[in-house]
């Protein structure tokens, strides 16, 4: 977690930037007057923060230090230590049951989210515990997520159950699913195609995943972990609501964390949707996705600089 931390600290370089400038621009050995607090309201929502969990920050400073002489630094901490009261109830390890043997991981989110390189990324991390893996190819739309998916499968030595394009994902992961019974796999992670929130069919076939999944398995999925992308801001906000009409969300996995200023986002959905936040992406290698913690995800995005 250490050597994540550095990684951490470069990857939510260009969130902390912006935040680190504007909070220059707004303190400077002065009192947190009306006028600051409204700069810095504007700032955090600037950076993604959304309204509602900026609003509780402004409250929480506005109590606290109102009229009071205060440094750029002692703004930075205790910035911090608010975000960080936020981020906490987000904060859980993701675990393994080893009772339910195979333990199913069935990855949801929309195109371009991450999903299946993040099934390639956690796949290396659990095959190093020891665990026998196994991919199920649910994307059966898209040939180029089935190759990418067999790449990672390639990569890491586990078998990967896949179809002729086109066909039908449920009937697939059922197969795919005795497959795995039958080959005694720990793990079982299911790719799925990306669920664009007006395409209904699209949201329909999950929903018949999970129906023929449980014909095998009947507690399957074991968890249904969405992928959210960074860098779509706000939208990751919406695409928690409309996943979890559709299936119960187990947690979440947040990409592309260095790939924009928008670190924020996760304080907004700490917010709004206080789902478990299992690993954040900061990078393209496997070393680059990792556990969250909310004491190094807020020191990193307000005291980086």
């Amino acid at each position: 977690m250490a050597n994540f931390f550095a990684r951490l600290t470069t990857g939510l370089k260009k969130s902390s930037h912006k935040i680190s400038t504007g909070l220059s621009s707004i303190f400077n050995k002065q009192k947190l007057s009306e006028e600051t607090l409204d700069n810095l309201y504007e700032l955090l929502i600037t950076a993604d923060m959304g309204t509602s969990a900026t609003q509780k920050i402004i409250d929480s400073f506005a109590k606290k230090r109102m009229d009071k002489e205060i440094t750029l630094s002692e703004i930075k901490t205790a910035l911090a230590e608010e975000i960080e009261q936020i981020l906490t109830p987000c904060e859980k390890p993701f675990i393994i049951q080893e009772n339910k043997k195979p333990f199913v991981i069935l990855m949801i989110g929309v195109n371009g989210a991450g999903k299946t390189t993040t099934i390639g990324k956690l796949a290396a991390k659990f095959k190093a515990q020891g665990q026998k893996i196994s991919f199920i190819a649910g994307d059966t739309f898209r040939a180029a997520a089935v190759e990418q998916l067999s790449v990672w499968a390639e990569r890491n030595h586990v078998r990967i159950f896949k179809g002729a394009q086109g066909c039908d994902a449920a009937g697939l992961c059922y197969d795919g699913l005795q497959e795995a019974l039958k080959q005694g796999d720990d793990i079982v992670f299911i790719d799925t195609a990306g669920r664009l929130q007006n395409k209904s069919s699209l949201m329909d076939e999950l929903k018949k995943i999970i129906r023929v999944m449980q014909k095998i398995i009947p507690d399957a999925p074991h968890q249904t972990l969405l992928t959210l992308d960074a860098t779509t801001g706000q939208n990751a906000l919406d695409q928690v609501k409309t996943f979890a009409q559709i299936t119960p969300i187990d947690g979440l996995i947040i990409t592309k964390l260095d790939g924009s200023a928008k670190g924020g986002i996760l304080v907004a959905l700490a917010n709004d949707s206080p789902l478990p936040v299992y690993f954040i992406g900061v990078g393209e290698s496997i070393e680059d996705l990792d556990s969250f913690s909310a004491h190094d995800y807020a020191a990193n995005l307000i005291i980086n600089e």
